[in-house]
């Protein structure tokens, strides 16, 4: 029994994205076709002991759940109506290959435009997606996320029924509206990403299972969605960033400078399948967005196999062309870096000293991080040691609070 209860959770974990969106196909609701999939989970822990695994596991659950989904709509009074809304799928028989290459055609794509529709609120996207298309449970949500699982579950059951009530249909948007919902896709899964390549708080670093699974969510709507620039931007650079994992903290789990790192722990197989992806988005044409102009920065770390050989001219000329692109406080702090290994610490502490009264930094950690940094290569100690101990004050990340003491008191040393 304990064999096969194993078997049902492994396949469902890596196949219960594929579940939900084949039943939300037909129910037109995450909610409902979530607890349809769940009502097949339990049908299988009941009769696979009995029967055996199938040869095609996911596909018997993926049937049952819409078997359920089918009976729950013709119980409806509304029957009919919904019969010429769902149509063929009703019939379990596959949609007809749409005329229009622009037309995706995609259960698992409409699943991706649903949980991360900008009705919700962030938190709302970010636990949904990791819900639905991550396959985490709530606690394992909870835990990335520093939250308690009360919380998360509320947010997971607010975010489905604000769906509901907001009517959003479980659809590609087309045009205009797919490039806005598109952008949201694409920030849930960076932010997902983020903290787990930079935990904002807690006692580590990093969080590998969250990069993991943004890094999977990319590359599935990457699949899905191969002709679309960004799309493939951002899998760039995240393959690209992610490349870097092994080497940003020591054995003791203690942060370690993009300068200090032994880029031979560097993977490798990430730089390049990092590097194709950005040769993808390039390929797509038109001016590269956001991410792929944040992956073109990644690959020039990437391609410098020590610390003294990056080009930092052409980074700091691509953060200048992103903050044109997408402008933001934190793209003109990371741009003011740039400048300062490009042109010296003096012209980038003037760029960052410009950021000093920006609200949106007020209580931004890598501010004063920086400004210290800046300092301390222009021989003014005092003044850097000063900026270390804020941004040690600012961060609520155990690791990064104990690296900006210890430059701090490192500092003229």
């Amino acid at each position: 029994m304990t064999e096969v209860s194993s078997a049902v959770e492994a396949v469902f974990r890596i196949d219960s994205a594929r579940i939900i969106a084949a039943t939300a196909r037909v129910v037109r609701d995450v909610g409902i076709a979530e607890e349809l999939a769940q009502d097949a989970l339990v049908a299988a822990l009941e009769q696979w002991p009995r029967s055996g695994v199938p040869d095609r596991p996911g596909a018997w659950l993926t049937a049952a759940a819409k078997h359920r989904a089918i009976d729950l709509v013709r119980r409806k009074e509304t029957y009919a109506r919904k019969l010429a809304e769902v149509g063929r799928a009703l019939e379990d028989v596959p949609p007809p290959e749409p005329a229009d290459p622009e037309d995706i055609d995609d259960d698992l794509l409409r699943l991706v435009f649903t949980s991360c529709h900008p009705v919700l609120p962030t938190e709302g996207r970010v636990a949904l997606t990791l819900r639905l298309l991550g396959g985490l449970t709530t606690g394992e949500i909870a835990r990335a996320f520093l939250a308690t699982e009360p919380a998360v579950a509320q947010r997971i059951v607010r975010a489905k029924r604000t769906l509901g009530r907001a009517g959003v249909p479980f659809e590609v948007p087309e045009g205009a509206e797919r490039a806005a919902r598109l952008s949201s896709v694409l920030d849930v899964i960076y932010l997902i990403f983020n903290e787990g390549y930079a935990a904002t708080a807690g006692d580590d670093l990093l969080r590998p299972a969250l990069c993991e699974d943004a890094l999977r969510l990319a590359r599935l709507l990457a699949g899905l969605m191969e002709r679309e620039p960004e799309v493939q931007g951002l899998v760039a650079l995240l393959e690209l960033q992610a490349s870097r994992t092994r080497a940003r903290t020591g054995a003791d789990g203690a942060p370690v400078l993009l300068a200090d790192q032994n880029r031979s722990r560097w993977d490798r197989l990430l730089i390049r399948r990092g590097f194709a992806a950005l040769e993808r988005a390039h390929a797509a044409g038109g001016a590269p967005g956001p991410y792929a102009l944040q992956a073109a920065i990644a690959a020039c770390h990437a391609r410098a196999f020590r610390y003294e050989d990056t080009d930092w001219v052409t980074i700091a000329a691509l953060y200048g062309t992103l903050a044109k692109t997408a402008p933001s406080p934190v793209v003109e702090l990371n741009r003011a870096v740039a400048v300062s290994m490009a042109e010296g610490a003096a012209a980038g502490l003037a760029l960052t000293d410009a950021l000093t009264h920006d609200p949106a930094l007020t209580a931004y950690h890598l501010l004063p991080s920086v400004r210290g940094d800046l300092l301390e290569r222009l021989g003014r100690d005092e003044e850097a040691r000063a900026e270390f101990l804020r941004a040690a004050e600012l961060t609520r990340n155990a690791r990064e609070r104990a690296l900006l003491l210890s430059r701090a008191r490192d500092v003229s040393r």
